[in-house]
């Protein structure tokens, strides 16, 4: 498997690039937003990559940032009826936080401008990507408001404890927030309270 090339852009279009590494020429298909972000031909260039192969053809899809690649796999190998090249569409209409920030919303409607995505695939999206997306932003999340609230934190630190104990992320968060809105649960700011009044909540 290729994880990843690095050499010299030889040539590149909105949709294609060409790596030479070391006098050897890989044709690789890329989205929009990593076009965007090529150096000037003839730059050195890193590629993150994903190989994909078929019984008609092996092909090379590329990415500027690993986030690329993964929302590109969370999409080819998680959603029914998206395939490489609707995964490639999706990345070159939303940049990757506002398509999480989207399937999280569950806006349909904005997933549906993409080229290429219809409404009922938009819905199958939601679906089948709102209790994926969200949980690294969840942790970037909690990590980010360590020193500035304390409350958000447990808040964040309890729906983690949750999805990772098998809930989906829209229940527990929803569970979380209404417990905290308790009056019984004023002033009781432990994760470990948190999340023991949420399971008996949730079951």
């Amino acid at each position: 498997m290729i994880a990843f090339l690095r050499g010299r852009l030889a040539e590149s279009l909105p949709n294609q690039a060409i790596i030479d590494v070391n006098g050897v020429g890989y044709h690789v298909l890329i989205p929009l937003s990593t076009y965007d972000k090529l150096p000037q031909q003839g730059a050195e260039v890193k590629l993150l990559t994903h190989y994909h192969v078929t019984d008609r053809d092996h092909t090379l899809y590329g990415f500027i940032t690993g986030e690329e690649r993964d929302l590109f796999r969370l999409l080819i190998d998680r959603v029914s009826g998206i395939g490489p090249k609707m995964g490639l569409a999706v990345l070159s209409g939303l940049p990757v936080a506002a398509f999480k920030d989207a399937v999280i919303r569950e806006d349909v409607p904005a997933l549906s401008r993409i080229s290429g995505v219809g409404k009922k695939t938009a819905e199958r999206i939601v679906l089948e990507l709102k209790d994926k997306v969200g949980v690294v932003g969840a942790w970037q999340e909690a990590k980010a408001t360590a020193s500035d609230d304390p409350t958000k934190t447990v808040q964040n630190d309890a729906i983690l404890a949750l999805i990772a104990l098998g809930y989906k992320q829209g229940e527990a968060q929803k569970t979380v927030q209404q417990l905290l809105k308790q009056p019984s649960l004023k002033g009781a700011h432990t994760v470990d309270h948190l999340v023991r009044e949420a399971l008996r909540a949730m079951n």
